[in-house]
């Protein structure tokens, strides 16, 4: 990646209460084993972990947060990562391998996979989009999704992560995210913005909000939203006629929010088979799901609606004028989109979020005691394989 989260950040509190705090928020049956082992005597073991789908290895949270642990507990972990940050892992293989002190690490298993399985999903699924629409910028904007800060970092660092495995692939990826407090995953001093609907709402048209952004940011780029009052290309070309110079410098785009509830300002479905009849035939004519079917020609932010929106455009003479698409950017959407071959210059999504979150259950499982292995039955996949080390690129 461009810029790396600095490691974990130091402990404040005395090392008694993050104690406290591994006790009370991991399962009990690991804090029992903590005191047998303790009172029966220690051994060295060994965890694999590992997800049943496949993913893209995401493991610095989890392992920032083993080394704090370590370094507070005085104790070493030895930690055998099989695949880099950023590489694909096939379903049930494991990420890596937790070497240590049964009595250190048993009562650590429930958060390290609190920090790893969902960013390592969120990961995949972040790679899957921009290599989906690899000459499209994407923009995360997942912060308002997210359950807290830990999570809303932790989304952000997964999505940088893959999306710094798709640019390897050549694909544009994620530049940016939309706050400033995890930009730094992306190697950005600051969140990336222009105005919610609030502010249109505020001014009482989009050419005010227009205005009022301009006037308090004068030196910056503007993406303007145009769908609070419904009419999305009226309202564009009067801001493009409003601001020319903006327009033709390719300094001023237009973000279509498009409610589900409707279709673009001008559509309707028989119109938007149309506009995707001009620039996009095949698209229509393949076997489509629901919800493919949807994202072609159906309301909201539709291909259909990204193309009329691109037409108006360039017939009022506006073609440096970009086009941000929004709301439910997820794996499937852009993979409609590309095959609509969509003229989308940005995407904003927070999409790459697990949607099925049983999916993102990571497993720790010990598979060597003092060096034996041993593991329970079934899941002899985990132990070593003739010692082997790290896999990947």
């Amino acid at each position: 990646m461009t810029a790396h989260r600095p490691e974990f950040p130091a402990v404040d509190r005395p090392a008694i209460d993050v104690a406290a705090d591994i006790a009370a928020r991991t399962d009990s049956y690991f804090n029992r084993t903590k005191r047998i082992v303790a009172a029966f005597g220690d051994k060295r073991v060994t965890y694999a972990v590992f997800l049943r789908r496949p993913v893209i290895c995401a493991p610095r949270l989890m392992l920032d947060w083993l080394n704090m642990v370590a370094a507070l507990r005085g104790t070493e972990i030895g930690i055998d990562l099989i695949y880099r940050e950023g590489d694909w892992v096939g379903a049930g293989e494991p990420i890596g391998y937790i070497t240590g002190s049964l009595v250190q690490l048993s009562d650590l298993e429930t958060i390290l996979l609190q920090k790893i399985g969902s960013a390592c999903v969120a990961a995949h699924n972040a790679y899957q989009m921009a290599m989906a629409l690899p000459h499209v910028v994407f923009l995360a904007m997942e912060a308002r999704h997210c359950a807290g800060a830990e999570m809303q970092d932790m989304m952000s660092y997964a999505a940088a992560v893959g999306s710094e495995a798709a640019k390897r692939e050549g694909a544009k990826g994620f530049i940016g995210n939309a706050n400033d407090a995890t930009a730094h995953w992306f190697g950005a001093p600051r969140g990336f913005g222009t105005m919610p609907h609030s502010l249109i709402g505020y001014a009482g048209s989009t050419v005010r909000a227009a205005e009022m952004f301009r006037e308090t940011f004068p030196d910056e780029p503007m993406t303007v939203l145009v769908d609070y009052f419904g009419r999305e290309i009226t309202d564009a070309l009067a801001v493009c006629a409003r601001f020319p110079d903006m327009a033709a410098a390719g300094q001023l785009g237009f973000r279509l929010d498009t409610h589900g509830g409707r279709f673009l300002e001008g559509l309707d479905p028989a119109e938007s088979y149309a506009v995707l009849e001009r620039h996009a035939p095949g698209a229509i004519r393949r076997y489509r799901s629901d919800s493919e079917l949807r994202a072609l020609v159906g309301t909201g932010v539709s291909a259909a609606a990204i193309w009329r929106m691109r037409e108006a455009l360039d017939q009022a003479g506006y073609d440096k004028v970009k086009i941000v698409a929004s709301s439910g950017f997820g794996v499937e959407k852009c993979r409609v989109m590309a095959d609509a071959k969509a003229p989308i210059d940005v995407v904003g999504t927070g999409s790459f979020i697990p949607e099925v979150w049983q999916e993102t259950y990571a497993t720790a499982d010990i598979v060597e005691y003092d060096g034996v292995p041993m593991v329970k039955i079934g899941r002899e996949f985990l132990l070593r394989k003739n010692g082997a080390r790290r896999r990947g690129g």
